[in-house]
């Protein structure tokens, strides 16, 4: 009976948290900062519990709706074929993790300025808006996924909400008026765009020094020298 009382109870707490972040979400942000810890589920369970069913969500659709997760459809050449990203769905929990810090420091350097959260602080701020979004996402992304739609399309789509709403928390956090956060989220992108640059500079460099850049250009026109040799037999046998 008490087992049963305690999950109850956990899982009226877990309703309130979610709700509560749509709601007021500085009101479970904010509790948990200045240490009240029992009114709603704390950042790391919360976190845990979102993560949880992303993988349960990842294991329906690879399982039962293969056809949803394909990425074929970002280019129009038919000779090439993006297939194998199963590794990325299988090291996810790892990703969202790791991804967690950068996030924060994008916050705390978008914020810059207004001593308001520490770094810390904007980790806590980061992780309850990360995990907020991803629970509510499944109700959205799995029954479109399943009625046909593409998953990536739609959680792309998906994206450009996340950014609304945790800019909508920034605002119940601070200060600010609709203009200023609309500068600080525009700021937000600016920052994110630089990131990308330099992460994508670095990769480029790495590829160049190793050798891996030269071996992949050969192997892409000796692809593009195959499925010409292809097509040619093809027409002159037709």
């Amino acid at each position: 009976m008490d087992a049963r009382e305690q999950f109850l109870n956990y899982d009226n707490k877990l309703l309130k948290t979610f709700l509560t972040l749509f709601r007021k979400p500085e009101d479970v942000i904010g509790s948990y900062i200045t240490g009240t810890r029992k009114k709603y589920v704390n950042v790391l369970s919360y976190f845990a519990i979102a993560l949880t069913l992303s993988g349960f969500q990842l294991f329906i659709l690879r399982k039962f709706f293969p056809e949803s997760m394909d990425l074929n459809f970002i280019t129009t050449n038919e000779s090439q074929n993006i297939t194998d990203i199963d590794w990325a769905f299988d090291y996810y929990s790892i990703f969202a993790f790791i991804n967690l810090p950068m996030y924060a420091l994008i916050g705390k350097l978008t914020f810059l300025g207004l001593k308001k959260f520490n770094y810390t602080e904007h980790l806590v701020i980061t992780t309850y808006a990360i995990a907020q979004f991803s629970i509510t996402n499944l109700f959205i992304t799995t029954p479109a996924a399943m009625l046909g739609g593409n998953f990536f399309v739609i959680a792309n789509i998906m994206n450009l909400l996340v950014m609304i709403y945790v800019a909508y928390i920034y605002k119940k956090l601070y200060p600010l008026t609709i203009g200023q956060i609309i500068l600080r989220t525009l700021l937000f992108l600016a920052i994110i765009v630089v990131i990308l640059i330099l992460v994508g500079i670095v990769q480029f460099a790495f590829l160049y020094f190793s050798g891996d850049l030269e071996e992949m250009i050969r192997a892409e026109r000796e692809k593009k020298a195959i499925s010409y040799i292809a097509s040619s037999i093809i027409n002159w046998t037709s």
